[in-house]
């Protein structure tokens, strides 16, 4: 017999259940041929990935009577509980090189992969002082609404395309917050609201629609019901609808030196009063909820007393964390980052998409602390926003998300595991953009929020609370200090801690991204020096403008497509043009106040010494790391130095420049790229750039941590 022709048999199960670790245990897959498969293989499909089972994997175990029988090896640990559907296949020709599609043959085969079974505990009484409470989670929702400005030049420009957009997002913007707010008024929870956070740039273009009849005419008035749902309160007499802290044109914050950061949070603070007439929450969502703990003085000095984050980079800080490989999308955690604790109530959630566990006790709001260059340390609470639920919930809501059975996993871990603290209790949001997809429908607010009202009265385990409620019944202890990697929401391409959703092509000779900023980063340089130098000019308060336009993170999200890649330059370019004679005559006076520009510095490999991203693999990473930076000053530079701090001392060294970074879309003016090459095998260091221009003022970056294997 030749190769084969066509499979006789699949022998393979079509229920497992979930082992240690609540992943799935090591299984055969036996299948039988009219002849030999010159190429084997399995494939599981399913939980957001694939796993390729082959070569050595798959062995022959008999050949008989015309019939051969392979038997593959699936290991332990590949899968968590839910569905996964088998494929089997091998290649009709022996050379595969000159094979076709038509020459693979395929066969499928359904495999249901049960979560673990524990007993569900009994809610049980916590004694508390005084008397005694019932063990309860707490949740929050929050939606976030945001449109950026399509041409960083022109506020005005509009088209028929803005007019769909806007159109498309009337009820979002207008009536469905306030509908659901109502609900939870109507139906007596006693702390229930949510929180919402709305870009400057959105409300300021509403205001034009409403004042020029755009979109048909449907946004006159178009905040007058929030208005007045804003003047409700909960019982302990903070808003119902919280709008939160935000920055004016949606900046991503941990990439924005800390004087813009603190100015796009009071421009925001402004025009929520203007427009809603209630002052804007202390609660801070950061846009994309992109945190890094070198925010945290910006928001001090801003007025910010909590920030929301992405509940995976409290987890992955964690020392023990059970990283989960590819299905998680992101690479293992750095070691450096893996300051905190470890904890021993590791949950896989089911019956939700969810690619790797969380730990239910860790869920509620700490102090979270940033401890700066000259060893100051700065702390602010962290409100965690759990990441897969909130996924789920953005799908539509009460029924797309199973409420009662999801939140009660979280529920029964805490009791089975005793890590439920009545002074603390379980307290997270449910995070989504508020005008897109299902979490965006008039369904989500309206009817699947009557039934998520319905729910909680007839389930005393849950209560939906505001974050401020919640803070004032269970204030976090600030003697209990955490730290979070940075990183954002799954939505931007799992939210890594190196933010690359914003830093696509960073290895390739030429990256739009770093383009962009580079020409932000000589901008803002430009603006704050006369800004510093002389605060009357009158073109500064345009220049200012521009620069929080450009900032806006939407510039970076699709890297590739012309008119996003070229705003940032377009922006700097008109700033920089009504601004060249006023730093000329700053240049011949020498009057300099202010220090180089450093954007925030990065390394590469993200893990020396650890993993990377193969191709559709983890690799080993070189151990030789490089730190990279972008610097620029109007007066020009002196110096770039790497500092480093290790367990040897202190060591100080000269960054390489490369020159300014090539621009593809004619920007004026631009940083230049300095990096440093970093000791091998120095372990757990922090660093930081310091740059000096030839004025002599001096700028140091934040202090960064890494781990060098």
């Amino acid at each position: 017999m030749g190769v084969f022709t066509r499979l006789l048999r699949i022998d393979c199960p079509t229920q497992l259940d979930c082992e240690a670790l609540a992943k799935s245990p090591t299984f055969r897959v036996v299948f039988t041929a009219d002849g030999e498969i010159p190429f084997p293989q399995v494939i599981l499909h399913g939980q957001g990935m694939q796993k390729l089972i082959k070569n050595e994997a798959i062995c022959l175990e008999s050949q008989n009577l015309g019939e051969w029988v392979y038997v593959a090896s699936v290991p332990g640990g590949l899968l968590g509980a839910g569905e996964i559907t088998l494929q089997v296949e091998g290649c009709r020709k022996a050379d595969i090189s000159q094979a076709s599609g038509e020459d693979w043959v395929k066969a499928f085969r359904p495999l249901h992969i049960c979560p673990p079974t524990t007993p569900k505990p009994h809610v049980r009484m916590i004694s508390a002082s005084p008397g005694e409470v019932e063990a309860k989670i707490y949740f929050g929702i929050h939606k976030h609404m945001h449109q950026p400005y399509y041409n960083t030049t022109d506020r005005y420009y509009w088209d028929g395309e803005k007019d769909g957009i806007f159109g498309s997002r009337v009820g979002n913007y207008t009536d469905y917050i306030p509908a659901a707010v109502r609900q939870y008024i109507d139906g007596d929870l006693a702390h229930a609201g949510l929180s919402t956070s709305w870009s400057g740039s959105l409300i300021e273009q509403l205001d034009r629609c409403s004042v020029e009849g755009l979109c048909g005419g449907r946004f006159a008035e178009w905040n007058k019901d929030l208005r007045a749902i804003a003047q409700e309160k909960t019982k302990l007499g903070n808003p119902r609808i919280a709008f939160s802290a935000f920055g004016f044109f949606h900046p991503l914050m941990p990439l924005m030196p800390n004087r813009d950061i603190v100015r796009q949070i009071a421009w925001h603070r402004g025009i929520v009063h203007d427009s809603f007439g209630v002052e804007a929450s202390k609660v801070l969502f950061p846009p994309e909820t992109a945190f890094h703990v070198r925010m945290i003085p910006a928001l001090i000095e801003a007025g910010v007393t909590a920030v929301i984050y992405d509940s995976i980079h409290r987890f992955r800080a964690c020392r023990d964390y059970p990283y989960a490989g590819l299905g998680e999308g992101m690479l293992p955690p750095n070691p450096a980052e893996q300051t905190n604790p470890a904890v021993d109530d590791w949950l896989q959630l089911h019956n939700i998409w969810a690619g790797s566990q969380i730990s239910p006790s860790l869920l509620r709001p700490e102090y979270v602390v940033y401890e700066d260059p000259d060893g100051k340390r700065h702390k602010i609470i962290a409100v965690p926003a759990e990441r897969y639920i909130g996924n789920e919930d953005a799908r539509g809501g009460f029924g797309a998300l199973q409420y009662a059975d999801v939140l009660g996993q979280v529920y029964d871990q805490l009791l089975a595991s005793g890590a439920y603290d009545p002074k603390h209790p379980p307290f997270f949001l449910l995070h989504s953009d508020g005008d897109n997809h299902g979490g965006g429908a008039d369904s989500y607010y309206k009817h699947n929020t009557g039934r998520l009202v319905e729910w909680l009265h007839q389930d005393r385990r849950f209560e939906l609370c505001t974050v401020e409620d919640y803070l004032q019944q269970f204030p976090p202890n600030p003697a209990n200090e955490v730290h979070i990697e940075p990183g954002s929401w799954s939505g931007a391409d799992n939210g890594d801690p190196q933010f690359m959703k914003w830093f696509s092509r960073y290895d390739q000779p030429y990256s739009p991204d770093l383009n962009s900023w580079a020409v932000l980063t000589a901008f803002q340089n430009t603006v704050h020096t006369l800004e510093d130098g002389d605060p009357d000019h009158p073109q500064l308060a345009d220049a200012i403008r521009l620069l929080l336009t450009a900032e806006t993170s939407c510039y970076w999200y699709w890297t590739g497509q012309e008119v996003w890649d070229g705003q940032v330059t377009h922006a700097a370019n008109k700033g920089y043009a009504e601004l060249k004679q006023a730093l000329a005559n700053l240049l011949e006076t020498g009057v300099d106040r202010t220090g180089p520009a450093i954007f925030p510095p990065w390394v590469t490999p993200e893990n020396p010494g650890g993993k990377k991203w193969g191709q559709g693999c983890l690799v080993d990473a070189p151990r030789e790391g490089v730190a990279h930076t972008l610097v620029y000053d109007v007066f020009g530079l002196k110096r770039v130095d790497l500092v480093l701090r290790s367990a040897t001392g202190e060591s100080v060294q000269p960054m390489r420049n490369h020159g300014p970074y090539p621009s593809r879309t004619k920007a004026a003016l631009t940083a230049e790229y300095y990096t440093a090459d970093l000791p091998i095998g120095a372990g757990d260091v922090r660093y930081y750039v310091e740059a000096e221009d030839r004025c002599g003022n001096v700028s140091r970056s934040a202090l960064e941590r890494i781990y060098l294997a």
